[in-house]
């Protein structure tokens, strides 16, 4: 039975710190019938890139499914996936009747937990399919955004910035989904405060530009929509952008400052109440 649970990988073992193994199940690794398996409608990958399905699905014809799947006992004599849907998917296109699968014990959150850990593992998943997994476990599940980067051994800030991918429109999700906006383009997006500028015709256009273009498009696209613009120093512009950057980076969250002649606010970007109270209790220690 250790043998089998080497097969977990890394980031399974160390999910729970215990064995996942069913009691009944001797070896870990049954063969189970392809008619007797469903997929887990709240995995996180959603999309299925058609050529590298196709290149797994010869593989398979050729070679069989070398490493099994992992699975859990369902309703009835089913059986739902908790890891490999796309050799499963690949299996069924091939034509093989049986497929060889790990069976384990798993709760709802558990599987939700596997499921993303393993996609990322194999960086299977595009980012906005990965910033929904992690809403989902926060959501959902009530983990918080370190329990959350634990689990998936990421940094904080690296999951918060996930995080606020959520916060573009559906377009130009789809387009950080399927590569045509980077992770880069997207940040200048959300830069753009007015989400009604946030159109097709700016998304496109952005699209087409590099980073650092994009983001100096974004900046022109607020000046352009000040009802009173101002008319700061080069260097007071730039000075506003680097420090909004660095706080970003440090706070792993969005942050917005707004400088007026005397005064001005800075703005705190947080996600759902776990980060809030989070967040109030590191303002609450601050001296100033």
């Amino acid at each position: 039975m250790s043998k089998a649970k080497g097969g977990l990988g890394k980031g399974f073992g160390a999910l729970l710190g215990e064995s996942l193994f069913a009691e009944d199940d001797a070896g870990g690794v049954s063969t189970l019938p392809m008619t007797l398996i469903e997929p887990n409608r709240e995995q996180p990958r959603k999309m299925f890139e058609p050529e590298a399905m196709r290149e797994l699905t010869k593989s398979i014809a050729m070679h069989g499914v070398v490493t099994p799947i992992t699975v859990r006992k369902s309703e009835g004599e089913y059986y739902q996936i908790i890891a490999g849907e796309r050799r499963w998917r690949a299996a069924r296109s091939a034509g093989l009747t049986e497929i060889p699968a790990l069976v384990i014990e798993a709760d709802d959150k558990t599987v939700m937990e596997l499921a993303l850990i393993e996609n990322l593992q194999r960086q299977d998943l595009n980012p906005v399919e990965e910033a929904e997994g992690y809403h989902c476990l926060m959501d959902e599940y009530g983990l918080t955004q370190e329990q959350v980067a634990e689990r998936v051994g990421k940094s904080r800030p690296a999951v918060a910035n996930a995080l606020r991918l959520l916060s573009l429109p559906k377009q130009a999700q789809d387009m950080v989904a399927v590569g045509t906006l980077s992770a880069g383009h997207a940040r200048a997006v959300l830069a753009i405060k007015n989400e009604e500028q946030r159109t097709s015709e700016v998304l496109e256009k952005m699209a087409g530009m590099s980073v650092r273009q994009a983001e100096k498009f974004a900046k022109e696209l607020g000046h352009a929509c000040d009802e009173t613009p101002q008319q700061p120093t080069p260097f007071v512009v730039d000075y506003t952008a680097e420090l909004s950057k660095k706080l970003e980076d440090v706070l792993g969250r969005r942050v917005r400052i707004e400088q007026g002649k005397n005064a001005g606010t800075i703005s705190l970007e947080f996600y759902g109440a776990e980060d809030l109270e989070r967040l109030s209790a590191a303002l609450e220690k601050l001296s100033i």
